[in-house]
């Protein structure tokens, strides 16, 4: 069961392995308003390689129920997929589910892990295959992997990286369970569980409150979507949004530089040439791409020589 591209490597594993994938479930095919399919690389993929494709509404419904039967499914195998399995559903194949999950859980439990990690400044993250249960991922965990996150790895980055380290997590959890392991995985620790939501458009908006170092790691988190943005807040005109897409914060040396910071956050302290940096709560942040609102993105130079942009002028 999945939609998404985390999904397509340990997919691709199971379809290569001396497993039989009975079929894939996956979430209904939608337009959007540009009257476009959007892709679905599972689908794909199924479509292929002759495997079934359903496609119901709700996984949890009668008619999901009454095909999952008629499969006699041993276990299924859950990344990616985009809904909650009930009791009942799980019930339907001899050894429960098995979740494939893009953190070290019980840490960032929810729809977006990956971002949630990056944004609050995580040294590291993994994935964890859980044995599944109708608590949004709450079961025990059978297989756990940690890996570092990179200084600059963005969100597409890193999710790329884990849905290939989620390969060997999946191998690992059937092999335990087609061996009868006795003990299902270890209970996950109520006590340290963090939530990571679904992402939210207002989610991008900069705070300049906060540290040069927590919206460098916003900035990185949020691609590609919500992305960070801010306004620029112009003399005598609507504010103008502008949509963060390359930034760096600045260290103890680029700091001095420019000055002591001023001390109100999102004031502009330098806009010279490719040097477009703003106060934060904490240090000054050098934005090196920026994209306003109906424009295409380019570097802070490109920006600079078209808008009026001055010291002193506020972001916010």
């Amino acid at each position: 069961m999945g939609t998404g591209p985390s999904a397509v490597p340990s997919f691709e594993f199971l379809l290569n392995s001396q497993h039989q994938v009975l079929a894939l479930i996956t979430r209904p095919e939608r337009t959007t308003h540009h009257r476009e399919k959007p892709t679905n690389p599972m689908r794909e993929i199924a479509l292929r390689r002759g495997i079934v494709v359903f496609e119901p509404e709700s996984i949890n419904s009668p008619q999901a129920h009454a095909w999952l039967c008629d499969r006699a499914a041993d276990l299924f195998v859950v990344c990616d997929y985009g809904q909650i399995l009930s009791q009942e559903t799980l019930a339907l194949a001899r050894m429960g589910g098995i979740n494939l999950h893009a953190s070290l859980l019980p840490k960032f439990r929810g729809a977006a892990p990956i971002n949630w990690a990056i944004y609050h400044g995580e040294a590291e993250t993994g994935v964890t295959v859980i044995h599944m249960t109708p608590q949004l991922d709450a079961g025990p965990t059978l297989v756990q992997f940690r890996t570092p996150i990179g200084p600059a790895e963005t969100a597409p980055e890193l999710e790329s990286r884990l849905a290939t380290l989620g390969v060997g997590a999946i191998h690992q959890s059937i092999e335990l369970l087609a061996g009868g392991a006795p003990t299902p995985g270890i209970v996950q620790d109520p006590r340290s569980v963090t939530k990571a939501p679904r992402l939210k458009k207002e989610d991008g908006l900069v705070d300049w409150s906060r540290s040069a170092v927590a919206i460098y790691n916003q900035v990185r988190a949020l691609q590609p979507w919500p992305k960070t943005y801010t306004f620029w807040k112009r003399p005598n005109s609507e504010p103008l949004r502008l949509i963060l897409e390359i930034v760096q914060p600045l260290d103890d040396v680029a700091q001095v530089s420019i000055g002591p910071p001023t001390s109100t956050p999102g004031t502009i302290q330098q806009a010279l040439s490719n040097q477009l940096i703003v106060a934060c709560g904490k240090g000054s942040l050098r934005i090196d791409r920026l994209q306003p609102a109906g424009k295409r993105i380019m570097t802070a130079s490109e920006f600079l020589r078209g808008h009026a942009l001055l010291p002193g002028e506020k972001l916010g």
